[in-house]
């Protein structure tokens, strides 16, 4: 896992974006599944995202097509990276505050680099394990105050941290694909086989639930959603996956439960404490760890 780390300036911007955009996010999905059931909202989303994918592919010249022999890749990539997550995270944000659920959510980093030890044989960095490290301590400050509330959650508590672990692992798959697709055309289909799960589950469990329409909070966490989350942040997330080695790519969206917390913080005029400052440092020293140049070759080892 000594890779040296290719983030153009334009990738350094994507990636500022993408923090921010999936940051702000967690409330805003939150105001989504208090108007909607979680596997409603989830795929009134995909259907907003699908469509602007496609355009986007199309104007860029990026064919959808996957050979048959590669298919079962793309299935495998796609349940990992993006359908169980979504699933697992959307109950457990139904369950939690978003400050919570975000701060369960990245502990990705830590499960990243304890199925790469298990079932890939790696050894990261000292420079990596400083990072770990650090993100580990950050999420523990953070958490605080919110240990008992969500210890009175435990099934929110325990669908979150299923779903870290496998968005981590499906970072070491998309990292070791064979698949040649496109990230676009990955993405595209990722959302595609996502809508007819979320669809199913909605279909099945939820019909009860549509005796009415979201008010306009909850059309604009749809809309966000679909544009914003599914037709930009997943397609960057997927290109940084595949650039960055798999504990670094989870490392170097560590601001994104801070920034939830802050901006609570500012929504609710509360005051920040001592841990709050200090799991600032730490998630910074996190992601220094990654997006920081090394003197020479095999430095940071």
């Amino acid at each position: 896992m000594n890779e040296p780390l290719r983030l153009s300036p334009r990738d350094l911007w994507l990636l500022a974006l993408l923090t921010l955009a999936w940051g702000v996010n967690w409330p805003i999905m939150k105001i989504g599944v208090n108007e909607l059931a979680p596997m409603s909202f989830r795929a009134l989303t995909m259907i907003g995202g699908l469509p602007a994918l496609a355009v986007i592919a199309r104007v860029a010249g990026v064919p959808l097509r996957v050979p048959r022999e590669e298919r079962g890749e793309l299935l495998v990539l796609a349940l990992t990276n993006m359908v169980l997550w979504i699933v697992l995270s959307i109950y457990a944000l139904k369950l939690l505050s978003s400050g919570r659920a975000a701060i369960l959510a990245y502990t990705m980093p830590v499960w990243t680099a304890l199925i790469g030890i298990a079932l890939y044989g790696e050894h990261p960095s000292r420079r990596l394990w400083v990072g770990v490290a650090a993100a580990a301590l950050g999420v523990l400050l953070l958490l605080g105050g919110e240990i008992g509330a969500i210890a009175g959650r435990p099934l929110g508590m325990l669908l979150m941290l299923s779903a870290a672990a496998i968005w981590g692992l499906g970072t070491h798959l998309m990292r070791r694909r064979r698949l040649r697709a496109h990230i676009l055309t990955i993405t595209f289909w990722s959302v595609a086989i996502g809508l007819v799960v979320c669809s199913g589950l909605a279909l099945a469990f939820e019909r009860g639930s549509w005796i009415r329409a979201p008010d306009a909070a909850g059309w604009g966490a749809v809309v966000y959603n679909a544009l914003i989350v599914f037709g930009f942040a997943q397609l960057v997330w997927f290109r940084l996956v595949s650039i960055l080695p798999p504990v670094a790519s989870g490392l170097s969206v560590m601001l994104i439960p801070v920034i939830g917390l802050f901006s609570g913080i500012v929504m609710l005029g509360e005051r920040p404490g001592w841990q709050d400052w200090i799991a600032l440092a730490a998630v910074l020293v996190a992601i220094a760890s990654v997006l920081l140049p090394v003197r020479e070759a095999g430095a940071a080892r």
